[in-house]
């Protein structure tokens, strides 16, 4: 029994069950001989071959090749070298965005089988020796009476597979629909399977081919001769395995390297450094992993050519070696760092560097990789169907109202409520949630391999243009493909564009180095914003909770901050020992209450697991367990894949072993459930490190350079705050903040002196076009000198111009921009010829005598939260009613357990779930004065006063103290009425006109 054409889910928006259920079905109905060819994919060809076996199946893998849900042909692979060839083939045609051809290119090591309706259509008689008719049981008929009958020895049996039952049918057609983008009732047949797409009993079979017999003998000889294998395991790596001519070769320029460079990083090496790198270099050697080491050293040599800042971390960081030959600049002898959380000699997958480059710099980065290793692809991901998003494509499917899409999809409804075409949608949501949706892109992961990257599976062409394989991280590990990760993030171009600004605003400013690191480390001025989390803008310290949390561990030095950005994780403070770390941090005399083996083990962190690595460290010190074990612990915790059943022996060794260490039994459950509850989000070590090093980099700039530093951070998007609250603290640092201005902005944020002026890209509906023809024509005719000038020189349409008028970014001309506005469409009644060339001669225009306009701060506040999302204005200013006595944020360390009132302008709020499945807030306002506070409602309060909007809000609560952090507990909040738009009055002529109908509160 046998089928040749069969399909799972990643036949995407076409299939409807994964590879398990195919071999489970194929088992149950006694298929022997299976060939997996999904349409136009071979994401699942890997784990069919895995897995197939345990299921009595000889695999067979393949594609079927379609135009859209039209089917050309069937390839299958005879061997390696035909998966291979298949693989290309399909990649070519999607890289290209091409369509199959009837007929298929020379594969000489794939069989290739065409549909019977597509040989009778095209009336194909020729075959080459690899070519193939494919006859399926609902075929018999048309074939007894076709002179296709005579070509017995091209005869097989290609009954497709689809669908296990009707419902599977019905999920299918839904697919259909979604991905045709039509109504399920206007669904062409041409765009869906038919339902005898089935498994059929093999009697069904056997009996329809009776007569026919030689077509099963054809088909028998086909799948004897086909044979696609793969090793698959730990012990597997086909990463690139030599960069020089030689694993020799390797092995010596890893080792010059770093003989060559360990002066630098340690001018003074003791015998523990040299120790060190000698059991680096043994382990690294043995392993095979030089090649990974010296990929590594080569990408950030390139990035340092360039200029490009990065960040190496990841459990990388926790090497001598990398550390030396410039990899990371974490210092794991200044650190104690955990070398056997990075390789052990146990250890068969390659170590795990992450590099950080900037958003900016990770295309080039990952195109010079892509350049200089022959066998690379980026790694695949798959978006899978979210059950709300499911509903609300099948809602459109069924072609049910907007109003009822929207309360299927937002979950608001009781279920026996609902019609029955809205519990079919939720019932088929439910079955399609999880099926691959579409393949996508790894966020990180580049594969280079030592072989051709289609030996594996087909790759696509994602926008950026490199190529991407179909398959994802896990099964690429189980075959021995291992990722590099080639990050990007914000925080570094923050960083670098600070430090082009400085240069620019202030040149005879000097500049620290911003790789000397250890500079910033011992500077008292930048640890002392740790100390009283001053660090808005700063990477990975900014947030409400951390500034929390180093307010409280009273952070002034770089030990104390790499352990921060490991508590504050979910894992640890949902333990409780976030909030011990910080009483034993505080209180030296609370530190002996730790069990003696953990403070040994743990000294520098008082006894507590702050770090991943602490998980090996206990599981082997104080529980006793070999370092494989303690890593399987380790890796396992973090919710990576181990061996079915490996986690529970570890658990039973680990509590066996501290059973007969004689620990109590309170003791080994405490520590158990610590590493439980922990281990999945905790940091290693050597990762919170790097990501230390980033924020007293950033620090560095803040504390000395706030204002280059701050609209750097405003040119890359913000950070955890919205651009309003950087605008904020703009201000806090002395600098003049400017709406957008038609002769001094730039696209981005520009400053000059402590004068910043928002970027014409702020300017909603501004086209790019637009912004782009007034900024060239600048830079090549200078400054506009008027309005008329403006006029004359670019060509813009009045829905354009009329942007710009409101925005105000005229105001250089002196003249209101109403009168501008009523000029504008004066001027722009007739069309102009557009051109970017300097007018010789001018055409004066008639100017109309208008009524004197008036400036108006608050209709200036209105359209610039209409046009720039915020206004610009003091928000306290745009109170209806004026605010009462109350303390400022600076004043709250004077009213301990007292209860106050304070005003604030909310910047940010985070609900958080309670134990007994209620909620809690946690606000962050700004005051009068621009000073920061932080307040908390606990679920009584939070019910009550919920916190759903930004705006100003009058906040009753107690000042609380919490080991220097000061926040108020909110008794009540309510959000203050603020003015009404003068634009939407009836009397707007009249105000614009100058009335004092609506005035600011002084």
């Amino acid at each position: 029994m046998f089928y040749l054409n069969s399909h799972t889910w990643y036949s995407l928006r076409y299939g409807t069950f994964s590879v398990e259920k195919l071999c489970e079905l194929a088992r149950d109905f006694k298929v022997r001989h299976l060939a997996l060819t999904d349409i136009n994919n071979t994401s699942a060809c890997l784990n069919f071959i895995k897995i197939a076996s345990g299921f009595g199946i000889n695999p067979l893998v393949g594609i079927d090749f379609r135009n859209g849900a039209e089917q050309q042909y069937v390839g299958i692979a005879k061997n390696n070298q035909g998966f291979l060839q298949l693989n290309e083939h399909l990649s070519y045609k999607l890289h290209k965005k091409e369509t199959f051809n009837f007929e298929a290119p020379p594969l000489p090591d794939c069989f290739i089988i065409y549909p019977f309706e597509q040989i009778l259509a095209h009336k194909k008689t020729s075959f080459k020796a690899n070519e193939f008719i494919g006859i399926s049981v609902e075929s018999l008929r048309k074939l007894k009476f076709s002179e296709y009958l005579a070509f017995k020895e091209k005869l097989m049996l290609q009954q497709t597979l689809s669908f296990r039952n009707k419902r599977d049918f019905n999920a299918h057609r839904l697919l259909r629909a979604i991905d045709n983008n039509t109504l399920l009732s206007k669904l062409p047949e041409t765009e869906q399977g038919d339902y005898s797409q089935r498994v059929l009993p093999l009697k069904t079979i056997k009996k329809a081919f009776q007569d026919y017999p030689y077509i099963l003998e054809n088909t028998q000889k086909l799948v004897d001769s086909c044979e696609v294998k793969f090793k698959f395991g730990k012990t597997q790596n086909r990463n690139l395995q030599v960069v020089e001519n030689s694993v020799q070769e390797d092995v010596a320029r890893l080792k010059k390297l770093c003989k060559d460079r360990l002066p630098a990083r340690y001018p003074e090496a003791d015998a523990k450094v040299y120790e060190r790198v000698e059991k680096e270099l043994k382990a690294i050697i043995k392993l095979g992993f030089v090649s990974y080491f010296l990929i590594n050293y080569d990408i950030v040599q390139y990035a340092r050519s360039k200029n490009f800042p990065f960040i190496g971390r990841g459990s990388g960081a926790n090497s001598i070696i990398a550390y030396i030959i410039g990899i990371t600049n974490v210092d794991p002898i200044e650190l104690d760092l955990y070398f056997e959380r990075f390789i052990n000699e146990n250890r068969s997958s390659p170590p795990d560097f992450d590099i950080d480059f900037s958003w900016k710099d990770r295309n080039e980065v990952t195109r010079f990789i892509f350049e200089n290793y022959e066998h690379t692809a980026l790694m695949g991901t798959y978006v899978t169907f979210k059950r709300r998003a499911v509903a609300r494509e099948l809602g459109k499917v069924f072609g049910l109202p907007k109003e009822n899409i929207d309360k299927l999809s937002a979950g608001f409804f009781n279920f026996s409520e609902l019609d029955q075409l809205e519990q079919l949608v939720l019932r088929y949501s439910a079955l399609i949630e999880g099926f691959p949706n579409y393949l996508s892109v790894h966020s990180g992961g580049i594969l280079i391999l030592n072989d051709s990257v289609f030996n594996y599976a087909a790759t696509f062409l994602p926008p950026k243009g490199f190529q991407t394989m179909q398959i994802d991280m896990n099964i690429a590990e189980e075959v021995g493909i291992h990722k590099f990760d080639i990050l990007a993030q914000r925080g570094l171009s923050k960083i670098t564009d600070a430090i082009a600004l400085v240069k620019e605003n202030q040149p005879q400013a000097k500049l620290e180095d911003i790789e000397n690191v250890s500079v910033f480390k011992n500077d008292p001025e930048i640890n002392n914003l740790l100390k009283t989390g001053d660090c808005m803008g700063v990477f990975y310290v900014e947030s409400p909770a951390m500034r929390g949390l180093l307010t409280k561990l009273q952070t002034d030095n770089y030990l104390n901050l790499v352990a921060a950005s490991s508590i504050i994780r979910p894992g640890i403070s949902s333990g409780g020992m976030k909030e011990e770390y910080i009483k034993r941090h505080r209180d030296p005399q609370r530190r002996k209450q730790g069990h003696p083996v953990m403070l040994e083990i743990m000294g520098d962190t008082y006894g507590i697991m702050v770090y991943q690595e602490d998980v090996m460290k206990v599981a082997h010190k104080f529980a006793g367990l070999s370092f494989e074990d303690a890593d399987v612990l380790r890796r396992g915790m973090s919710g990576k894949k181990t061996s079915k059943g490996q986690m529970q022996r570890i658990e039973a060794k680990f509590r066996n072993n501290c059973i007969q260490k004689k620990y109590d039994k309170k003791i080994i459950d405490e520590v158990w459930e610590q590493i439980s509850s922990f281990a999945g989000y905790a940091f290693p070590k050597g990762h919170s490190a790097s990501y230390a090093i980033e924020s007293y980099q950033s620090l560095y700039l803040k504390r000395y350079f706030p204002l280059e530093f701050m609209v750097a951070a405003l040119n890359n998007g913000g950070g955890f705050y919205n651009l309003e609250t950087y605008i904020q603290e703009i201000r806090k640092c002395g600098g003049r903040v400017h709406p957008p201005c038609i002769n001094k902005s730039d696209h981005p944020n520009v400053i000059y002196g402590k004068d910043i002026y928002l970027g014409l890209g702020y300017i909603k509906e501004l086209e790019t076009k637009t912004i782009q023809h007034i900024l060239e024509n600048r830079q090549f005719f200078g400054r506009f000198k008027s309005f008329n000038d403006f006029i004359d020189r670019i060509n813009i349409s009045i829905d354009q111009l009329s942007l710009l008028l409101k925005i105000n970014a005229f105001r250089f001309t002196g003249i209101d921009k109403h009168h501008l506005i009523w000029k504008a469409h004066f001027k722009l009644q007739g069309s102009k010829p557009e051109t970017n060339q300097e007018k010789l001669f001018t055409t004066p225009t008639k100017d109309f005598k208008l009524p004197e306009f008036k400036y108006s701060e608050l209709v200036e506040a209105f359209d610039q939260m209409q046009l720039l999302g915020f206004s610009l204005s003091n928000q306290f200013k745009l109170l209806k009613h004026p605010i009462q006595k109350s303390v400022r944020a600076k004043e709250l360390k004077n009213y301990i357990d007292r209860e106050i009132t304070i005003y604030g302008d909310l910047i940010t709020v985070k609900k958080t779930g309670t134990s007994n499945g209620k909620y809690m807030y946690f606000g962050t306002f700004y005051d009068v004065e621009n000073e920061v506070f932080d307040t908390v409602q606990f679920s009584k309060i939070a019910a009550k006063f919920p916190l759903r909007s930004k705006g100003i809000y009058k906040c009753r609560g107690v000042v609380k103290n919490d080991l220097g952090y000061i926040s108020i507990a909110i008794n009540q909040i309510s959000r203050e009425e603020t003015l009404s738009d003068p634009r939407l009055v009836d009397n707007y002529g009249k105000f614009a006109l100058g009335s004092n109908s609506h005035k600011f509160q002084e």
